[in-house]
């Protein structure tokens, strides 16, 4: 329907709803129209609109100039788009008025109609596709979905789907973070275990828990899935970059189970989903006719299982990091950039890190047992230095052994101790960063100081290791004791001579006697 008769439909139906006893307030709430629109509108015979629809189109267009450009450009590329039309406007014409994208859009649009020129779209050919040999083949996909726990509260679940290409027998696993390779490679295994053996291709989108680059076609895998590969029998098959139909079968499945196994289901946790999950593909998924086969998946697997590869479990081995000095300000240099570490990293020259890259990032870890120290996020281009802000904080030992560590260094421990409790309840997020600071703050000063900074802050409640260090800073050795009460003077202790001057002090009087003078003038 064009623009024309959309307009008059619009008119129309004012109108009818206003012979059918609608006021102007109704007829615009119900059609979202201005009411100054609407009586308009009505006011208006329908001879009288349609000579305004005809001003309209016939009104001078601000892109006008430009008519015989567009033209010719939407003969030759029928498909172009009304975005790369504006900047090739731009591109030509230094002289292009500044116009808005939807204003590019309508006078392309009013340029296809009057013209002729419909966009042209190349539709993708498609052929029908026989069944695939039994054991041949499996599709394998990933998906997420927001559920609602006992709570209300939303909950992000994620999972794994492996459906066999011939029988369209199917597993589902879910996990409640994002998948790596190694969580990957473990939903293969529950999987082959699941099926009770291998099939010997499997078709996979081009994602990023299994590869790191597509390489103009030499696919590169990531570390620990290449490993895993060459334990397992099984062919890989990539699709291309945004080629989701090559997995078509499996794509399906996603759908079905958000829409059919995940719709209003309740989170309690994530042992309870994969139990649900499990009597949902046994009563379901693989136990109802398949949409295009006509036939159960579980009846068509029972055939399929003899073709499959027999099933070996294999142990998801992690790819061995390789190690990089850590330099003395505890940081690694990898590609042209600089990394951080936490504190404490370095222990002296030959020390070693291991280093590994999965899914754009850098994981680094312990040379021994593998342990995680910190992951960073790889940036483009190369001199950066990347660091995450809680590196230099010291995280050795709990944060009781750190309380009673930094009271230890007080003469009155028992104080310390209650005061830096206040301090853990006040910021607990940065208490170790508080604790770093009261450290470093008495280091060297006197004790009988640090005492009597120590009681006052308990006395005030004072819970700030910066307001601490500024007492301690400006309190003197010099203390007075009056009626049991501590008094610091942060000054030097002695009374400045300024400080004795007196201001002098006018006699309300004169104020009095000016006034009264004022106001006899005036009455005068």
């Amino acid at each position: 329907m064009n623009v024309y008769l959309n307009k008059f439909m619009v008119y129309f139906e004012i109108h009818r709803l206003f012979r059918e006893g609608f006021s102007v307030r109704q007829i615009s709430e119900e059609l979202v129209l201005n009411r100054r629109t609407v009586s308009k509108y009505l006011s208006m015979s329908e001879q009288d609109y349609g000579l305004m629809l005809e001003s309209q189109s016939d009104r001078n267009k601000v892109l006008s100039p430009y008519e015989s450009f567009v033209k010719s450009r939407l003969e030759k590329f029928r498909d172009t788009p009304a975005a790369q039309m504006h900047d090739w406007l731009k591109e030509h014409y230094q002289d292009l008025p500044k116009v808005s994208q939807k204003t590019v859009f309508n006078f392309v649009s009013w340029v296809r109609r009057k013209y002729n020129l419909p966009s042209i779209k190349i539709p993708r050919e498609y052929e029908m596709v026989e069944e695939l040999p039994y054991g041949k083949q499996a599709q394998v996909d990933f998906g997420e979905y927001n559920m609602r726990n006992t709570s209300g509260n939303r909950v992000k679940v994620f999972f794994f789907i492996l459906t066999l290409s011939r029988s369209r027998y199917k597993y589902l696993w879910f996990i409640d973070s994002y998948f790596t390779s190694l969580l990957a490679i473990e939903a293969h295994e529950k999987a082959f275990a699941y099926i009770r053996g291998v099939p010997m291709e499997i078709v996979y989108d081009q994602d990023k828990v299994f590869m790191v680059s597509e390489n103009g076609g030499d696919l590169i895998l990531t570390d620990t899935f290449r490993a895993y590969t060459r334990e397992q029998s099984f062919d890989l098959y990539f699709c291309r970059k945004s080629d989701p139909e090559s997995k078509g079968k499996v794509e399906n499945v996603v759908r079905y189970v958000k829409r059919n196994f995940l719709y209003n289901r309740t989170f309690h946790n994530i042992e309870t989903l994969n139990d649900e999950a499990l009597g949902w593909l046994g009563r379901t998924a693989n136990a109802l006719p398949h949409g295009v086969t006509k036939k159960e998946p579980f009846s068509e697997y029972i055939i399929e299982g003899p073709y499959l590869i027999p099933y070996k479990p294999c142990f998801p081995k992690q790819a061995v990091p390789d190690l990089y000095a850590v330099r003395k300000d505890n940081s690694i240099s990898y590609k042209g950039n600089f990394y951080s570490l936490p504190l404490g990293t370095y222990k002296g020259k030959g020390s070693r890190v291991g280093l590994q890259v999965e899914a754009g990032e850098l994981i680094i870890s312990q040379p021994e047992d593998k342990t995680e120290i910190c992951r960073h996020t790889i940036p483009a281009g190369m001199g950066q230095k990347i660091k995450k802000t809680d590196h230099s904080r010291d995280k050795t030992g709990s944060i009781d052994e750190r309380i009673a560590k930094a009271a230890r260094l007080f003469t009155q421990e028992e104080m310390a101790i209650s005061w830096m409790e206040l301090l853990r309840k006040e910021k607990p997020r940065y208490i170790r960063d508080q604790l770093d600071m009261v450290q470093k703050a008495i280091e060297g000063v006197d004790p009988k100081k640090v005492d009597l900074t120590l009681q006052y802050c308990l006395e005030k409640s004072i819970c700030s290791a910066s307001d601490f260090k500024a007492i301690l800073d400006l309190q003197d050795t010099g203390t007075k004791q009056e009626s049991g009460t501590v008094i610091m003077n942060p000054l030097s202790g002695k009374m400045p001579e300024n400080a004795q001057i007196r201001p002098e002090k006018s006699n309300i009087g004169e104020y009095e006697d000016i006034v009264n003078n004022k106001k006899a003038e005036t009455n005068n």
